[in-house]
C-alpha cells in the first residue's frame, strides 16, 4: 500500500471523528494525572498540533494516554504534591516535567537513542505494561466505585492495608505505587463501602464500553461507543441530579489570552515561563538532584518511544509505511514541549487513536491537524460534558486496561528466566514507580542472563 495519496478533505473528515471520539478520553486521562479533569480539554489540542506538525507517520496520533498519565504522576509524586501545595501549584510542576520530558526527547532523539528502544528485552516490556496497567487501574477505581474518590484512599488508609503500605514505606521509601495496590484490595475486598449509583454507572458504562462493537452498526467509528456512554451518563446526571463527583465547569480562555498570529487568534492560555522557571521540581521530587530529575525525564522519554515503536512498527508492516525512529522522538519531543507551554502533562503516541486515524481514511499529518483545531476552538461549547459523572469517566479507563490486567496472556506466554524478569519488572512497577521498574527490570534481565550464561559455562 505505501504512503497513501494526500485528500485533504479525507484528512478534515478523519480529523473530525477523532476530535469528537477522544473528548472523553481527554478528561479521563487529566483525571488520572491528578488534576482536573476539564485541564485535559483545555491543554490537548496545542500538543497535538506540534505533533501534528513534526511526525513523519500520516496516522499517528499523539497526546496524554493512560500509560503517561500514570508515569508522570508517579515520578513526582502527585497525589502527595497535590496534598501539600495544592492543584495550581501542581499544574506548574507537571508543566515543567513535560519541558524537561521533550527536552530529553529531543536530544535522544538527535543522537541517535531512538534505536536502542529496539533493544529492550521482550520480557521487560510486557512486565512494564502489566505493572503500569495495574496503576491505571488502581487509579480510576476510586471514581469508579465510590461517589468521591478520597474515600476509597481514606478507607484504604485506615484499614490493614494501610498498616501494610506505612510499614512497607518505612522500609521501603520509595514504593509509592503500593498505595494504589491496596486501595484496589481494599475496594475489592469491601465491596459493602461501594456508592450504589456511582457503582452501577461505573459497571453499565464499563461493560458497555467493552461490549458494544459486538452489537453496534460497523459504520459507527472506533469510540463511539465511548461517546455513547459517557453521553448518557451526563444525561442522567442532569436529569436524576446526580450528587457524586464530575467534571464540573470548564473554565473559557480569556479574551485577551491566547495567540496572536496577524490577524488569527488561537484561543490557547499559555503558563507563565517565568513561573515555571521558579518551580523547584527537582528540590520537591528529587531529593534535590537535577542528575536524578534528567535521568528520570530520559527514561520516561525512552519508555514512551516503545510507543511509537509499536505503533509506527505496524503500520510498516502492514500498510508499507516507512518510518524513521529518530524524526518520532524528536517530534515526542516537540511536542512535550508544547505540552508544557499550555500546562499539560508529557504526551506520547496513542496507539488507539492512531488506529482509529487510519481506519477513518486519513492520508497525512493534516488530519492531526484538524482535531488539534476542533479541540481549540470547539472549548467554548465543550460545557456539554460539565454533568458528567467520574464514574463514566473511569469506564473508559478502566475498560481499555482490565481485561489484560485480568487475564495477561502475553505475560503468562512467558517461560523460563523470561517470566522471571516479567514477575520482576512488573512487581517493581507496580509497587514502586514505572520509571524505577523498568529500570528495575532491565538490570534483571542482564543479571539473569549473566548468570545463564556462566550456568553453561560450567556444564560444559
Amino acid at each position: 500500500m505505501g504512503v497513501p495519496k494526500f485528500n485533504p478533505v479525507r484528512d478534515i473528515i478523519a480529523g473530525g471523528i477523532l476530535a469528537a471520539t477522544s473528548v472523553p478520553q481527554l478528561i479521563a486521562y487529566a483525571e488520572t494525572v491528578g488534576y482536573a479533569g476539564y485541564r485535559g480539554l483545555t491543554t490537548g489540542g496545542a500538543p497535538l498540533f506540534a505533533w501534528g506538525l513534526a511526525t513523519g507517520s500520516p496516522w499517528m496520533n499523539a497526546g496524554v494516554t493512560s500509560l503517561t498519565a500514570v508515569m508522570a504522576k508517579t515520578d513526582i509524586g502527585g497525589e502527595a504534591y497535590v496534598a501539600k501545595y495544592g492543584e495550581s501549584d501542581y499544574v506548574e510542576l507537571v508543566a515543567v516535567y513535560s519541558i524537561y520530558v521533550g527536552i530529553t526527547s529531543a536530544v535522544m532523539g538527535l543522537f541517535g537513542f531512538a534505536e536502542l528502544t529496539q533493544k529492550v528485552p521482550g520480557a521487560v516490556k510486557t512486565g512494564f505494561k502489566w505493572g503500569c496497567e495495574l496503576g491505571v487501574l488502581s487509579s480510576a477505581l476510586p471514581n469508579g466505585l465510590y461517589a468521591f474518590g478520597s474515600t476509597l484512599k481514606d478507607k484504604a488508609a485506615e484499614s490493614l492495608y494501610g498498616d501494610a503500605v506505612k510499614a512497607v514505606q518505612a522500609v521501603v521509601p520509595s514504593a509509592t505505587g503500593i498505595k494504589g495496590v491496596a486501595n484496589i484490595a481494599y475496594a475489592l475486598t469491601h465491596p459493602h463501602s461501594w456508592d450504589v449509583i456511582a457503582a452501577a454507572l461505573f459497571f453499565a458504562c464499563t461493560l458497555f464500553i467493552m461490549k458494544a462493537k459486538s452489537f453496534l452498526p460497523k459504520w459507527l467509528p472506533p469510540g463511539s461507543e465511548v461517546v455513547m456512554a459517557t453521553g448518557a451518563a451526563a444525561v442522567f446526571s442532569v436529569f436524576y441530579g446526580y450528587e457524586g463527583s464530575v467534571v464540573g465547569e470548564i473554565p473559557a480562555v480569556g479574551s485577551d489570552a491566547g495567540l496572536t498570529l496577524g490577524p488569527i487568534k488561537v484561543p490557547i492560555e499559555l503558563m507563565d515561563f517565568k513561573k515555571l522557571l521558579n518551580v523547584p521540581i527537582a528540590e520537591r521530587c528529587f531529593d534535590g538532584s537535577m542528575a536524578k530529575l534528567i535521568i528520570t525525564a530520559a527514561v520516561f522519554s525512552g519508555i514512551n518511544m516503545l510507543s511509537i515503536l509499536g505503533t509506527a512498527s505496524g503500520f510498516e508492516s502492514d500498510n508499507n509505511v516507512p518510518w524513521s525512529p529518530r524524526r518520532e522522538l524528536i517530534a515526542q519531543g516537540v511536542s512535550n514541549l508544547a505540552a508544557g507551554a499550555v500546562g499539560s502533562a508529557p504526551v506520547s503516541s496513542s496507539m488507539s487513536r492512531s488506529l482509529v486515524s487510519r481506519m477513518t481514511g486519513a492520508t497525512s499529518q493534516l488530519a492531526c491537524l484538524v482535531t488539534a483545531l476542533l479541540w481549540i476552538y470547539m472549548l467554548p461549547y465543550m460545557s456539554v460534558m460539565s454533568p458528567t459523572p467520574k464514574a463514566a469517566l473511569s469506564a473508559v479507563i478502566v475498560s481499555a486496561v482490565v481485561k489484560n490486567v485480568v487475564i495477561p496472556k502475553k505475560f503468562m506466554a512467558l517461560k523460563g528466566t523470561d517470566f522471571m524478569v516479567g514477575i520482576v519488572t512488573a512487581a517493581t512497577t507496580s509497587l514502586t514507580s514505572p520509571t524505577l521498574g523498568f529500570l528495575v527490570g532491565c538490570v534483571f534481565h542482564v543479571a539473569m542472563n549473566i548468570g545463564a550464561k556462566d550456568t553453561k559455562k560450567k556444564v560444559a
